[in-house]
Parts: structure tokens; sequence; C-alpha cells
């Protein structure tokens, strides 16, 4: 195989990482937990905190809700991070790449 060939071959599979990548951050991943929902966008940004009002809550239950939405965003962290690795997995561990 000869220099410019290998070249190509890497750049085409440089773009192909790029518009998996690219998939991922625009697509929205969703956390929940009992009276919280969290909607991250792929790049792991917070796009949508839900609490379900139907439940009236007092101060004590505060602490509750903050454990709850720390679950719910960690979930969708998860899912961010389950997508990118089956997506990206078939290009192989190149560290620092994203």
């Amino acid at each position: 195989m000869n220099i410019q060939a290998m070249m190509k071959q890497a750049q085409k599979l440089q773009k192909d990482m790029m518009n998996v990548k690219e998939e991922i951050d625009s697509k929205e991943f969703v956390g929940e937990s009992s009276l919280v929902k969290v909607t991250l966008k792929g790049t792991k940004e917070i796009v949508k905190v839900e609490i379900d009002k139907s439940n009236a809550l007092d101060a004590e239950d505060l602490e509750m809700l903050e454990d709850m939405i720390m679950v719910a965003v960690n979930e969708a962290m998860k899912k961010i991070d389950e997508e990118t690795e089956k997506k990206m997995g078939k290009f192989g561990n190149i560290p620092g790449l994203f």
C-alpha cells in the first residue's frame, strides 16, 4: 500500500469519526429519577430539567430532590458515554481524539 492510499484512508476514517461524533453531539439523552427528568445534549450540556409538579415538596424534601437531580444527570451522562463507546468504538481507541 502506498503512502497516498494510506493518507486517503486515514482522511476517510477521520471524516467518518467526525460524522459519528457530530451525530452523538446533536442527539438528546434523558435521565430520570423518580420526580426528576433531565435532558442533555451529547456534548453533556444540560438542555432541560423537569421536576414532577404533582408532588408538593417541603423544605425537608429538598435534599432528596437534589439527590434525584444528581442521579438523573448522571444517568443521562452514562447514556451519552455508552452511545459514544458504541458508535466510536469501531474506530479503536485513539487517545486525545475527543
